[in-house]
This record gives structure tokens, sequence and C-alpha cells, in this order.
């Protein structure tokens, strides 16, 4: 990991374990994603890293997360359950400019149909030209992410780890560096399953220092736990 100042704190971003991309309930780590997870603690207790504050949103997939690198690294610590990290609601988000009725994505024309009418959905909800049902619209999606991070801002924590979803981590770069919504899109569509994406911060700002990462998965033997869903 980058050497910090020691005035500086240090806060790790960590998108869920796979979930359960086609099944009835997405909500659920697959037994990868736990795998994923628990591996993601061992590298923490190896690297003899623990955490002053950890924040998760509300969804199941970021506490059975949050269990498994618990599990792997030893932690017993509680962490601090924030709704701002809640994940958009991408089934909302289809509907909303696709009413009818989809198959289910189980074949490579349907994944890539899905993810083209999530992209087309995502651009027009961020642009307020539509509005997912039972969804924030875009700009409170947004503050309750920035809420997470000020909160991290001012917790006089020098190491603190988010778990949250490719929305929100996305959202949060994006904020950093001021980018489009297109290439926030774009972000959130490539991070990995628990991956770490790092900020350095002060009381002031943070900065971004890496992006989707994996070094707990850089040995050739997990070459095939590299997921994105």
């Amino acid at each position: 990991m980058v050497g910090l100042n020691p005035t500086m704190g240090h806060l790790y971003l960590v998108r869920h374990g796979q979930a359960s991309f086609g099944e009835a309930d997405y909500d659920n780590l697959s037994d990868l994603g736990r795998r994923q997870s628990s591996r993601l603690g061992q590298y923490f207790k190896q690297r003899y890293l623990s955490f002053d504050l950890v924040l998760t949103g509300r969804l199941r997939r970021h506490a059975q997360t949050w269990e498994a690198i618990a599990e792997g690294a030893g932690f017993d610590q509680q962490p601090l359950v924030w709704a701002g990290l809640d994940e958009y609601d991408s089934e909302a988000v289809v509907k909303a400019i696709h009413p009818a009725r989809l198959e289910k994505p189980d074949t490579p024309e349907l994944y890539k149909q899905h993810f083209r009418l999530l992209r087309d959905g995502l651009r027009q909800w961020m642009a307020g030209s539509t509005q997912p049902l039972g969804m924030p619209d875009y700009p409170s999606f947004v503050q309750g992410v920035v809420s997470a991070l000020d909160h991290v801002r001012t917790s006089n924590c020098a190491k603190v780890l988010i778990i949250s979803s490719g929305g929100p981590i996305s959202t949060a770069v994006g904020q950093l560096l001021g980018t489009s919504a297109e290439t926030t899109i774009e972000l959130n569509f490539r991070i990995r399953n628990t991956s770490i994406t790092e900020f350095s911060f002060n009381p002031k700002r943070h900065v971004l220092l890496s992006y989707n990462h994996l070094p707990h998965l850089d040995e050739a033997a997990y070459t095939d736990w590299h997921t994105y869903a």
C-alpha cells in the first residue's frame, strides 16, 4: 500500500463480494463472493492492517462481505451502517425506461441487453429525465455518498474501511475527480468484486490514491476469482 504522511488518514473503499446476478435474490453473496471476502480479510491480517472505523451500506451483501472479511482477519468490531452507502436499484432503473417484462439474463445476449438498458437508465436518472420507482433522485443519491465521506473526514480516525457497491464507490471517485456522469457510469461498470479503492484524507478533503485494485487476488491461483457481478 502507498505510504502516507502521518497527519493524513487512509480510507479503503471495498466493493462487496460477488452477489447472485440472475437469481431471484441478487442481494446475497455467492459462495465465491464469500471466499473473495474472506481472502481479503486474510490479506488485511497478513498486512497487519486494522481499522479505527468501519462503515457499510444497509444491503445484505454489504453485511455479508464485512462478516467474511472480519472472519478472515479476526476482526470483532461492529460496523456503522450508513444509508447513503446503499446501491441504486438496478431493476428499478431498467424498469423506468423499459417497463415491459424482460427475460432472465442467462445468456450472453440477454446479459448485454440488461447492461445496455441499465447504462441508458442510469444516464437518464443522472440527467433528471427519469425517476426510478422507490429510489432517491440522483442529487440525493450523491449527497448520501458525500455524507459518508464527510463523516470520514471529521472522524479523527487514521484508517477507515467502507464496504459498499459499485454505484456509491464510482460516485465517490467521480466527485473527487469532477468526472462527467458518463465517466462515472463507466467507472461503475468496471469495479471488480472485493476490489479496493484508496483515498487519503484530512479534515478538508479526500485525495484518490488508487482505484479498483485486487492485491489479495494477484496470485495465479486466484485468477478465476476476478468477477464484476
